[in-house]
Formats: structure tokens, C-alpha cells, sequence
């Protein structure tokens, strides 16, 4: 597995090691080991799995309390995922990343606590696949404006299709300070 660095200290993309044939592929797509070689020790405890059509951003969301790590992964199509930095007092603080996840390119990004997530489906349908580092949680769940301007993403749709929730999510200026840099 190689395992890139993001301008966003602490989200990273891992790609595995894929084999493939005449039959097809096969690869590993989840090795704590693996992730450990690479000082990723992440206990996941929940698999989420979401299916959305071409437009459809879903987020930006995140949990509070303990947080919640998430390794997203995308089972068929295609999205953009994205992750902004919502550690207060972080040098990135507000800033976001951004990359292509498909069923064709294996990648999967690292999301660690302190990051709202969300995503843009890109082709037709896609199938995408999380995993997360503690249980759902509806009193701790949280979200971030999709379109918030202070943040600026370039998202690859203009009118996206969203859930009602996600249309009235505060802006980055609004969320509380749930997340400190380096506490």
C-alpha cells in the first residue's frame, strides 16, 4: 500500500496494492496492518455504505465529542471527496482538499477528527463505502454549509442535488469550536 500526504495535515489517500489477470482484480482493501506499517492505528468499529446519483453532494458532515475518523472508499462510479479543516487555530483551518475516488482508481482517503466530510457523485450511480472510527451518533452529528464561500470549494456541479439538512448547515464562521489545533 503507498500512502500520499495532503496539504491537510493528518487526511491522507492510500493506495492499495492491486492485483490483476485475465479473471480480473484483486486487492486488499482494508490491512490494519497495513495501515499500521504506516503509523495509521485507527480502530474502526462501523461500515457505512451509501448509494447516490450524478450531482448529488452529500455533506459536508462530521461528529462531535470523540469525532469521528472516516476511510472512504468508492465501490462503483465516481466522486469527489472533499475534507476542510475544522480545528480551530490550525495553519489550514478552513482549507479544503480534494480528490477523484473511483472504482477504477482505488484510491481512499483518510479522514481524521477535526475534518468535515462530503462528497459529489460524478458519474451516472456510485456506490460509496466508509469506514468509521465510532458509532453513529444523532446528538453528536454536526455539518458544515456545502457552499460556503469563506471556504470557496470548487465543487464539479452547480446545482447539486442535496438533502434539506445539508442545504441549511451553518457556515464555517457559525460551528462552535468543537475541534482545537493540537489539544
Amino acid at each position: 500500500m503507498k500512502v500520499y500526504t495532503t496539504p491537510l495535515e493528518g487526511v491522507l489517500l492510500l493506495e492499495p496494492v492491486v492485483h490483476r489477470d485475465e479473471r480480473g482484480f484483486f486487492f486488499e482493501s482494508y490491512s490494519a496492518r497495513a495501515l499500521a506499517e504506516h503509523g495509521i492505528t485507527t480502530t474502526f468499529v462501523q461500515d457505512n455504505h451509501s448509494r447516490s446519483v450524478r450531482g448529488t453532494i452529500r455533506g459536508l458532515h462530521y461528529q462531535v465529542g470523540a469525532g469521528q475518523v472516516k476511510l472512504v472508499r468508492v465501490l462503483s462510479g465516481a466522486i469527489f471527496d472533499v475534507a476542510v479543516d475544522i480545528r480551530w487555530g490550525s495553519p489550514t483551518f478552513g482549507k479544503w482538499f480534494g480528490q477523484i475516488l473511483s472504482a477504477d482508481n482505488f484510491l481512499q482517503m483518510y479522514i481524521p477528527v477535526g475534518f468535515a466530510h462530503g462528497f459529489c457523485v460524478l458519474s451516472e450511480t456510485a456506490d460509496v463505502a466508509y469506514k468509521c472510527s465510532s458509532f453513529y451518533a444523532p446528538q453528536d452529528e454536526r455539518g458544515l454549509l456545502w457552499n460556503d464561500p469563506a471556504i470557496g470549494i470548487a465543487w464539479p456541479t452547480f446545482e447539486p442535488i442535496l438533502s434539506e439538512r445539508d442545504r441549511r448547515h451553518p457556515t464555517l464562521e457559525q460551528i462552535g469550536r468543537d475541534f482545537v489545533y493540537g489539544a
